[in-house]
């Protein structure tokens, strides 16, 4: 797509990332929102209403449900994607496999979550790892929150001092705060049991050369996940050295100890002071304190992931990435600029 061009976008699923996806795309001075799709009635029509996103629908026997409840309709699913460039696929995981043949026959780009196998699309992104690797493909899968997470971290230590081996432990939050369907739990839950868990192979699927073995389990909370990282470097490094990395890149966000901070919800309240929509949290959030290096190679820290919100920067830098020329240094700024990225601190 040429310059001063824009990129006519559609997102297929607005649920917890589709409606985040959708606002970040507006603001965008090269994007407009054709579309956003939906498969039943409730309280997030009403936001794509109030937002004046023209809503379809994949099955036109619902219409009357919407029109009831005083929600207009655009059209159809199919209808969408004909006015789109790129659809941002935002469904339920395993969902987005069976829409590809839509995709394919319409001859959409089409973008994909970290729900579903990096076998759907062959190419995993990450905005500061493989942007150039989208160009002109027609199908892209941004990677989850904490497959984000990690390669942005592990990416920019491994360029300065190189990674021997990654392992860490991802302590998750157990549901997302608006998803009740779980009911009240007690638990801490092994997710899975058998060991490695699957994050470290969806690291590989961005960063293949990287050695990483990951455990993970769930916990009764909703606001973010919590990663415990360890790297052995291949060169000795400095834990200023590290900091100095983190400072450096506009999606790594360095909680420092003044900020009395050492919770995922007091990190939450902390953005929604900041002024974010909806308190959210595009970037890693790292314990400045918990950055230590012992015995000269071996890096150990800790850092918050919002799981409803860094994959959303990466979808916008994604379709950037596969639609335009523009290149991935000016396309996380235009991004980040767009949003109103204020730095954590």
């Amino acid at each position: 797509m040429g310059e001063g061009m824009t990129i006519k976008v559609a997102i297929n699923g607005y649920g917890t990332i589709g409606k985040r996806v959708a606002d970040a795309v507006a603001c965008q001075p090269d994007m407009e929102i054709v579309g956003v799709s939906k498969t039943s009635m409730n309280a997030d029509a009403y936001i794509a209403k109030a937002r004046g996103y023209p809503l379809y629908i994949a099955d036109m026997t619902k219409r009357a449900d919407f029109e009831n409840a005083g929600v207009s309709i655009a059209g159809t699913v199919i209808e969408m994607i004909a006015k789109a460039d790129v659809v941002v696929d935002a469904t339920p995981g395993g969902i987005g496999l069976k829409n590809k043949p839509m995709y394919e026959e319409h001859k959409v780009q089409a973008i994909y979550q970290g729900g579903e196998k990096h076998t759907t699309t062959g190419f995993s992104f990450n905005s500061s790892v493989n942007y150039d690797g989208a160009q002109g493909r027609q199908f892209v899968r941004v990677v989850s929150c904490n497959t984000t997470g990690l390669v942005r971290i592990i990416n920019e230590v491994d360029k300065e001092f190189g990674v021997e081996k990654v392992r860490a432990v991802m302590v998750r939050r157990a549901s997302d705060p608006g998803d009740i369907k779980r009911g009240p739990v007690d638990a801490i839950v092994l997710d899975p049991v058998t060991l490695p868990s699957h994050h470290g192979p969806d690291v590989q699927s961005v960063l293949n050369h990287i050695d990483i073995t990951t455990a993970a389990m769930i916990v009764p909370t909703t606001f973010m996940h919590m990663h415990t990282v360890q790297m052995t470097l291949k060169k000795p490094a400095t834990r200023e050295a590290v900091l100095e990395l983190c400072r450096a890149h506009s999606r790594i966000g360095l909680i420092n100890k003044a900020a009395g901070i050492k919770s995922t919800a007091e990190l939450k309240e902390h953005m929604q002071d900041l002024g974010r929509p909806r308190s959210d949290m595009w970037e890693n959030g790292i314990f400045e304190e918990s950055v230590s290096i012992v015995d000269g190679n071996e890096l150990w820290l800790f850092q918050a992931i919002h799981q409803e919100a860094d994959v959303v920067v990466e979808n916008v830098d994604a379709i950037r990435a596969m639609a335009s020329d523009v290149p991935a240094a000016e396309s996380i700024r235009m991004t980040n600029e767009a949003l109103g990225f204020v730095a954590v601190k």
